[in-house]
């Protein structure tokens, strides 16, 4: 918003002056648990060249152990909890992200315990975001995103009970897949799909939860996790709008790009839970995990970040073609790790990190670098 210029006695230097509007506050504000997700993604990143088995300068981090937990609550949490509270529009919808925010911070300070108790109550603030949404609007989209937050707070929850990790990665996967499903099955409608494809959506939805809940990810058989990623999967390519987008130009097309492209990811992780369930093969189970998270989830960032982090920060994002390089890039570290882990190459496999690394910061200078142009 514009201000008006201000002169008093005595004179000060000629200039504008403007004014700090209410809402420019509450956008600043903003910027706190966008920051500390930020934090949590780079964390992340690191601890998980630790995992990787990569010599790191000072060893490796303490945080290393709850890699899963940084990324998926402590940075995807904020980052989808944020987005909701900007959508909803209301000063206490901001406590969801600002808890995580909080969560993220005390992990990353060496405070396990009590950042999972953080992350429980920022999943029940989600809940409660997604109840507002449904009242308002009643929908299966809606219901979806509910189902998801509380996907979330049972991942926790199992999570603080001291279960095993692929346990609780079923849940938050579980969070992440619904949450980006439900959003792409919004703008479906924009292609007016017949009514038989909720029912399939909703299918999908179930047969998924049903494989968290069963605790498929731990197991050596996960028939209902990889049944339901192929039907989540087989809905996404089906009806989503990005099947019409990918022929325009510009971001939009891009945007489309990413999209088809991690429903690839997602499609093969569900094959590789039923061709070869976790137990019978070499790392079958970490391939499966990062076509979901790396090839899936992180490539809906790419493909939205040029429209959250305006409607987030105010911040205008432009788009290059040059983007296609760092997506290229994150799906070709995709490939290393899941050729890896399926032929036992522990070297590519260490190699697949730093480059989905390089990925995301090529992106992210990208971005800026562009942006930044008049």
């Amino acid at each position: 918003m514009s201000g008006a210029s201000v002169s008093a006695a005595p004179p000060k230097p000629a200039g504008p002056v403007r004014a700090t509007t209410p809402s420019e506050r509450w956008r600043r504000l903003r910027l706190i648990p966008l920051a500390v997700g930020a934090a949590s993604l780079v964390t992340g990143l690191w601890s998980g060249l630790a995992r990787l088995g990569l010599e790191l300068p000072g060893g490796m981090p303490a945080v290393a152990e709850f890699h899963g937990a940084l990324m998926v609550s402590g940075f995807l949490g904020t980052l989808i909890s944020l987005e909701r509270a900007v959508a909803i529009g209301r000063w206490w919808a901001y406590a969801a992200p600002a808890i995580a925010a909080v969560g993220a911070v005390l992990l990353i300070a060496g405070a396990p315990a009590v950042a999972a108790i953080a992350f429980l109550i920022a999943g029940l603030a989600l809940a409660f975001n997604s109840i507002i949404v449904v009242a308002r609007q009643f929908a299966l989209f809606t219901v979806v995103l509910g189902v998801a937050a509380l996907c979330w707070i049972g991942g926790t929850l199992t999570w603080i009970g001291g279960a095993a990790p692929a346990a609780v990665t079923g849940w938050w996967l579980a969070f992440l897949i619904l949450t980006i499903a439900a959003e792409r099955l919004e703008l479906s409608r924009l292609r007016s799909p017949p009514r038989s494809s909720q029912l399939t959506f909703a299918v999908a939805t179930l047969i998924i939860i049903i494989g968290a809940a069963r605790g498929e990810y731990a197991a050596d058989l996960a028939p209902f996790s990889g049944v339901g990623l192929l039907f989540a999967t087989a809905w996404l390519v089906r009806h989503d709008i990005a099947l019409r987008t990918i022929r325009f130009s510009g971001q939009a097309r891009f945007s489309a790009a990413c999209l088809l492209s991690g429903y690839v990811w997602l499609g093969v992780a569900g094959l590789l839970l039923l061709v070869a369930p976790p137990g019978t093969s070499a790392f079958t189970y970490d391939a499966a995990i990062h076509a979901i998270t790396i090839g899936f989830v992180l490539s809906m960032i790419f493909g939205h970040a040029p429209i959250i982090l305006p409607a987030v920060t105010g911040a205008r994002i432009r788009y290059s073609a040059a983007a296609y390089a760092p997506l290229a890039v994150l799906h070709g570290s995709v490939l290393l790790r899941v050729a890896a882990d399926l032929t036992g190459h522990v070297d590519i496999r260490a190699l697949s990190g730093p480059v989905t690394i390089l990925a995301f910061a090529g992106y992210a200078v990208t971005l800026l670098i562009v942006s930044r142009r008049k």
